[in-house]
């Protein structure tokens, strides 16, 4: 007898418990080499979970919706049709065992990519070769949604995965609802009225969507929340201090007007101005720990997202001096979209080694920013407006100014490193800023 138990991974290092949100197969359902079995919550995203083994989900032990300790048996997985039965009988439906049948080795399982949205189970005994392709649950939802082939798409994701984006792609040259076939010599017939299409939804929303509660009733904290409110408690624990620069925006603001139609957002703007200034400062770009300071290899700037259910995650720009202005707000858009739909990979939100934080989008005049763990600083960045000034004529004049405000950890930063680096990021912004398009 050959039963297989699939244990709950660790999907992240601070993990203790994970969540299902969907189980892609069903009691039944044949289960295939790399096909994706279950899609468990992490911290910061949907994770698909796979299987190295190929046979039959006989039983799930913890159903979608409820959570199980990292490294609890979730599910039992038997080589043949024969063995579901004895699976079935050994969980008791569910309860304890009264006497343990040997279990072989567990299944393997690893988080090889990301959904979007929970995924409904496949029916009972498909066998449809859909089934079979290495596909998210998200991609197979909307195909079946938007009536398209999947054995004609060409996966984009890790591994040739079809991803949800594949799909989206794919609309366009499928015809929905068919037509039916027309020869020359027929006259064309009048089309069959349609509803209107489903509107766009927007790639990033301007403001967070906040769900209503009842007077007195108590919300639970989502997964990302909690992990947030984690960070929050171990930042505590950091002595911190704070700085603040004004800093004047013309010359920026005409830039990003220039280019603004090419695809390039205010947002990768203020990540690579501070990416190079950062190589002049790379004290500013370190962490701390209990051996000394940490000073990493690639200037990675995170900038926080606020998400729609609640929480906020930190999209990673990696390696930000690097890329060139284009394809850093290209990134820019596609890590907003994919942290959207909770489908960024670890490394796209666990790698910063500086942060960002903007809410100049919301006219904020000045705030401070909370140190992320792990981290030696974060730059709060606030909305730009028309100020009264003193020219270096002895005039008046009206200029565009945004107040910015450095959070460092004081056990390896010290304030006269803050004030240098925002020197050097005001001095680039206000005299330089067309050498970020270099």
């Amino acid at each position: 007898m050959s039963i297989h138990e699939v244990f709950m991974p660790a999907l992240s290092s601070t993990m203790t418990e994970g969540k299902i949100v969907s189980w892609v197969k069903s009691p039944g359902d044949k289960v295939e080499k790399g096909e994706t079995v279950v899609v468990v919550e992490s911290d910061k995203a949907d994770m698909d979970v796979e299987t190295f083994y190929e046979g039959f989900l006989a039983h799930i032990i913890v159903p979608a919706g409820e959570t199980a300790p990292i490294g609890a048996a979730i599910a039992y997985v038997v080589e043949t049709e024969a063995e579901i039965e004895t699976a079935k009988a050994m969980a008791g439906g569910g309860s304890a065992v009264a006497e343990p049948i040997p279990v072989s080795a567990p299944v393997a399982v690893a988080a090889a990519a990301t959904v979007a949205t929970p995924a409904p189970a496949s029916q009972n005994g498909s066998n449809h070769r859909e089934d079979r392709l290495v596909a998210s649950p998200r991609a197979r939802k909307l195909a079946k949604e938007l009536r398209v082939d999947l054995n004609s798409l060409k996966g984009s994701g890790p591994y040739g995965r079809i991803v949800a984006e594949d799909v989206e792609t794919a609309v366009g040259k499928v015809q929905q609802p068919p037509t039916p076939a027309i020869t020359p010599s027929q006259p064309t017939p009048p089309l069959p009225p349609s509803a209107p299409p489903a509107p766009t939804k927007p790639a990033t929303a301007p403001i967070p969507v906040v769900t209503s509660a009842a007077p007195g009733q108590v919300v639970p904290l989502t997964t990302l929340q909690n992990a947030v409110v984690r960070n929050m408690v171990t930042s505590l624990s950091v002595p911190t201090f704070h700085v603040g620069y004004v800093i004047t925006t013309d010359g920026l603001n005409k830039l990003y007007k220039q280019i603004k139609s090419k695809g390039v957002t205010m947002t990768a703007l203020l990540a690579k101005a501070v990416a190079v200034t950062l190589q002049k400062h790379p004290l500013l770009n370190a962490s701390y720990s209990d051996q000394g300071i940490v000073h990493h290899a690639n200037i990675n700037i995170a900038v926080a997202v606020a998400m729609d259910d609640g929480g906020l995650i930190t999209p990673v720009l990696q390696k930000a001096d690097q890329a060139d202005i284009y394809s850093l707000s290209r990134h820019w858009r596609s890590l907003v979209e994919k942290a959207r739909a909770k489908q960024l990979q670890p490394e796209e939100y666990n790698t910063g080694t500086f942060t960002l934080s903007n809410l100049g989008m919301f006219g904020v005049d000045t705030f401070d920013a909370i140190l992320p763990p792990g981290q030696g600083s974060i730059l709060a960045i606030a909305a730009s407006h028309p100020q009264v000034v003193a020219t270096a004529d002895g005039l008046f004049g009206v200029r565009q100014q945004m107040k910015v405000n450095i959070t460092c950890d004081h056990r390896i930063i010290y304030g006269a490193h803050a004030a240098a680096f925002l020197q050097d990021l005001a001095q680039l912004i206000e005299t330089n800023p067309q050498s970020l398009t270099l």
